[in-house]
């Protein structure tokens, strides 16, 4: 019996493999995840990868970080931090401050504007992750974190 992403994706013959399949349907569950977190974050300005940087900011408290720092926190890679801290900064969401001691270090702290943005999203955001995962019950969601943490560290 042909799975429903097969349907989806108009594909006639089988997947080569259940791990195929399987990708695939990571692959098309974070697009149609992401394609919703967009549209929530788009009357505010924001992209996802943007708003994963006010919520890294957030989590550092007022240290702030490096570029670096930031980078090795993103849930997907990203290879030019520094512009979108630029585009960031532009906005007075964040904003960078170079070390007194060590001119090369620039440390970024998130704003009060962007720590006002995020607590005006968060709510809403919640809502998105609770409809986004409905009908899936608690434990089957602890699986499933389970089984993604497990194939990362492989």
């Amino acid at each position: 019996m042909a799975g429903k992403l097969q349907a989806e994706i108009r594909q006639r013959k089988p997947f080569v493999s259940l791990e195929e399949e399987t990708y695939l349907n990571l692959v098309r569950t974070a697009d149609a995840l992401t394609r919703e977190l967009d549209l929530l974050l788009q009357p505010y300005g924001l992209t996802g990868t943007q708003y994963n940087v006010l919520r890294i900011l957030r989590g550092a408290g007022a240290d702030g970080l490096t570029c670096s720092g930031i980078s090795e926190r993103m849930l997907a890679f990203d290879p030019d931090v520094t512009r979108l801290l630029d585009r960031l900064e532009k906005v007075r969401l964040v904003q960078r401050i170079r070390s007194t001691t060590d001119r090369r270090v620039v440390m970024t702290n998130i704003t009060e504007a962007g720590l006002e943005l995020l607590r005006k999203l968060d709510e809403p955001l919640d809502s998105l992750l609770k409809q986004q995962f409905k009908g899936v019950g608690r434990e089957r969601l602890r699986q499933l974190v389970a089984d993604l943490e497990e194939i990362r560290s492989r």
